[in-house]
């Protein structure tokens, strides 16, 4: 598999707080929901999985409108609902830049 395929950088604005979440061994997760605005003036959502110091680190620093720099990986799934298949796509951040608090 080449994973500079599934590389991932961009800048973006938070379009919601972080959520931060501790799994069952207390490691910190936190989501967050990135906006993108492309130059034809839509906008593409990224969902970013920020673990870790980092990911407390989000949550104490940034909040909605908070612009960022991610970069990291993009993982895919898939799950079903009603027995059809939903693909979530988000990506794993490697590094998050704090350009605006």
């Amino acid at each position: 598999m080449n994973t500079e395929k599934n590389k991932e950088l961009f800048l973006g604005r938070l379009g919601k707080n972080p959520e931060l979440k501790y799994t069952k061994t207390q490691r910190a997760v936190c989501n967050l929901s990135v906006a993108l605005n492309k130059n034809d003036g839509e906008t593409i959502w990224k969902k970013v999985k920020v673990w870790g110091k980092a990911a407390e680190d989000c949550n104490l620093y940034l909040k909605k409108g908070s612009q960022i720099f991610v970069s990291g990986k993009k993982e895919e799934s898939t799950y079903y609902k009603d027995s059809r298949p939903i693909k979530n796509i988000e990506v794993i951040a490697e590094h998050v830049g704090f350009l605006s608090f």
